[in-house]
This record gives structure tokens, C-alpha cells and sequence, in this order.
């Protein structure tokens, strides 16, 4: 049995129809945040996560699909309910749940669920009060709109790969990925802020709406000041590697034992650095004297700041720079966030008890004072609350029985 719901979305419930990253996300933020979020997966298989592995927190076994560890990001605070939809049965399940629900998300391709007489309009019939967020590769309309959408082909299309990666003419030049599904989070942020807000005007009119997220439009939104630049200047920033295309020195940079990043924003932290780093008379220089000549001269810059940084360990310039309110700091794998002492005082990581072992998760950064987030529950086996919630919804165990015999849940 988990614990009561604290948070400041406790008493709402959520249908969960979504699938691997962006969706599932959205949910667990309102998971984490006291929503009652219940996972719709399909009998046996589940959330198609669950497979996306090596590494597995635990491997399939017989007719045990198994969880990922890509599944568990995403996925505490949710209760599993597995229901064939595809089946006339199933699809009264889920309008039985909607009718007592807040809001409904999914990440079908668009107009899946409509197929299934699960679309907005139909559900919304049943319960005008309902917020129902699908969250798609392109959104529900335009060009794209019938296409998949997976978080590296939109971090291409949407633009993230263009100003990711080695500027042309150097080595290793071309376009990167973003090493973790920034599209997809974003999206599934998105949503989240967008269903925030749906509450927020039902409150106000009594009735919920139809909510379009996609994770093209979200990784575009993200450009921001290569957006600008470009919408505004006509100057496309391109790709810089590791250096910041419009300040200067802000970087990475090598210390006797391993690299840094030194981030400097302006030509107040620049004049810190200089007499730090004991070269005072960089501000004299004219190659150096503000931001825009710096980043003009930046090659120059960046051997003079590194020449100097080579002569001491990375612990010791974290020291020396944050000392001298010169932003620093290490690359950390994930070995090293797991032990440091900021992560652990502000409490970033919470393990959770399954019925398969603890589950280590990184916590919710939405701190709020009077209501935060609270941990009642790990991501779930396939159907694990599937009794639970039909009891819920009235179900008699003959009934129940006489679903699973179907092969409806």
C-alpha cells in the first residue's frame, strides 16, 4: 500500500496512454507533484521502454518481459493498469476510467486513438471536465503531421543538431546528437506546464480541453538565442564544440589532472579571471577588452587561459576560480554525481522499494515549500494495479475474472 498523495496536485486523477520518454515523463512530473497516475500498458508486453536495454534492472525471463533502466526514469508515482484497447471491452474500460478522470495523456500517432473511439472528442463527450494532452512527434495538424517522431530525428529536424558539434575545418567537425533525449524532455515538460495551465483555466470555466505538444515544436522553442540570432540578425550561430558562440572564454579546458569548465558571461567576471589567473594585463589588451573583442579573438584567448590552467589540477582551479567568484566547475560522470556533497545535501536522489528491489531515481527539482513532491510508489510491473483500480471502478471479482479470460486485460 503507498502513502497518501501530499502534493499540491493530490485528488487529481491521470490516465497515462503514452509510451517510452516525453509522455511518460509529463506523467511522472505529475506523479511526483500528488496526481493518482494510472499507466494504461498493454497485457504482458507493456510500455515498449521496458525493452529498450542492455543495461536491465531486471532481464526477461520465461514470460516475464523484464524492465529497463531507461524504463524506471520515468515511470515512479504511477499505478499499471494493462488493457487491451484494440478490444470493444477494453476500450469501455478506459471511457469508464475517463468519465471519473482530470486528465488524459497520450502519445499515439495522431489519430490512433480516435480509431478506437478514444479520441479527444470522444471522451471529452463523455466528461466535459477532462484536460486530454497528446503529445506527438509533429502535432496534431500541418505537413508532418502523420509522421513518427523519435527524439534524435527531431533533435536534426528541429534544429539542435545544427548548432551541436565541431565547427567545420576542425577535427572531428560535423553535427552531434545531444547525448541524453532532450526533445523528448522537453516535450514531456511541456505538457506537464501545459496541463498546469488547462487546470488552471478550468478552473475558472468548468470545462477541460484538447492539448497539442509536439516534440518538433518543442526542440525549435528551445533554440532560443540561436533562434533569435538568426531570426533577427541573420546570423546563423552554427556549431562551436564546447566554447559558447557568443562569450568568451567559456569553455572547457585542461588541468593537469583532467578538464574543466570555465564560464566566464561578462566583462566583470573576465576582469576577476585576469587577476586570478595573474595576468592583469589581458584588460589592457585590446584583442581581450570586451566581450564581442574576446569572442572575435577567441583562439588567442583560449591558449593564453589554458597555458595557465594546465599548471594545476582540476580540484585545485574549482577551488581557486569559485573562491574568486569565477563560475567553474568539473565534467562529472555519473559516478561522480552520485557522491557529491551539493547533490546529496540537496537530497537529488531517492531510492524506492519494488517488489523486484530498491530503485534508484533522481528526484523532482520543483521545490516547493508548502507542498513538494513526494515518492509513494516505483515505477510499476506490467499490470500490477490492474485489480485495484476495476475494484475502484466497481468490478466484481466474477467480472474481473471473466476480463482476463477474455484477454482483455
Amino acid at each position: 500500500m503507498s502513502q497518501p498523495a501530499t502534493g499540491p496536485l493530490s485528488g487529481l486523477k491521470v490516465i497515462d496512454m503514452t509510451r517510452v520518454i516525453a509522455g511518460p515523463l509529463c506523467g511522472q512530473i505529475l506523479g511526483d507533484l500528488g496526481a493518482d497516475v494510472i499507466k494504461i500498458e498493454r497485457p504482458g508486453e507493456g510500455d515498449d521502454s521496458r525493452r529498450v536495454a542492455p543495461p536491465w534492472f531486471r532481464e526477461p525471463t520465461g514470460d516475464a518481459p523484464g524492465d529497463s533502466t531507461y524504463f524506471l526514469a520515468v515511470n515512479r508515482n504511477k499505478r499499471s493498469f494493462s488493457v487491451d484497447f484494440a478490444n470493444p471491452e477494453g476500450q469501455k474500460l478506459i471511457r469508464r476510467l475517463a468519465e471519473g478522470s482530470d486528465i488524459l495523456i497520450e502519445n499515439y500517432r495522431t489519430g490512433t486513438l480516435a480509431r478506437y473511439g478514444l479520441g479527444c472528442d470522444d471522451l471529452r463527450a463523455i466528461n466535459p471536465r477532462l484536460i486530454y494532452c497528446s503529445v506527438t512527434g509533429f502535432g496534431q495538424n500541418g505537413p508532418y503531421s502523420g509522421r513518427s517522431g523519435y527524439d534524435f530525428l527531431v533533435q536534426g529536424m528541429g534544429g539542435l543538431m545544427a548548432v551541436t558539434g565541431i565547427a567545420d575545418g576542425e577535427p572531428g567537425a560535423g553535427p552531434l546528437r545531444i547525448g541524453v533525449p532532450v526533445a523528448d524532455t522537453f516535450a514531456g515538460m511541456n505538457a506537464a506546464i501545459a496541463v498546469m495551465a488547462a487546470l488552471e483555466s478550468r478552473h475558472r470555466t468548468g470545462e477541460g480541453q484538447h492539448i497539442d505538444i509536439s516534440l518538433f515544436e518543442s526542440a525549435v522553442a528551445s533554440l532560443l538565442n540561436s533562434a533569435s540570432s538568426w531570426l533577427n540578425a541573420g546570423v546563423n550561430l552554427g556549431r562551436t564544440g564546447n566554447d559558447h558562440p557568443s562569450a568568451a572564454p567559456y569553455g572547457v579546458f585542461e588541468a593537469s589532472d583532467g578538464y574543466i569548465i570555465v564560464a566566464t558571461f561578462n566583462d566583470r567576471e573576465f576582469e576577476r579571471l585576469a587577476h586570478i589567473l595573474g595576468h592583469p594585463e589581458w584588460l589592457r589588451d585590446e584583442r581581450f577588452r570586451c566581450n564581442s573583442d574576446r569572442v572575435r579573438n577567441r583562439p588567442a584567448l583560449k591558449e593564453a587561459v589554458s597555458a595557465v590552467i594546465r599548471q594545476k589540477t582540476r580540484a585545485e582551479w574549482v577551488e581557486i576560480l569559485n573562491n574568486a567568484t569565477v563560475s567553474a566547475g568539473p565534467i562529472n560522470e555519473m559516478s561522480d554525481l552520485e557522491k557529491d556533497e551539493h547533490a546529496i545535501a540537496r537530497g537529488m536522489f531517492v531510492t524506492l522499494e519494488s517488489v523486484n528491489g530498491p530503485v534508484m531515481t533522481v528526484a523532482s527539482p520543483y521545490r516547493l515549500s508548502a507542498t513538494p513532491p513526494d515518492y509513494r510508489l516505483p515505477p510499476p510491473g506490467v499490470g500490477q494495479h490492474t485489480d485495484d483500480i476495476l475494484e475502484e471502478l466497481a468490478y466484481t471479482a466474477e467480472e474481473r475474472e471473466a476480463l482476463r479470460a477474455a484477454n482483455v486485460i
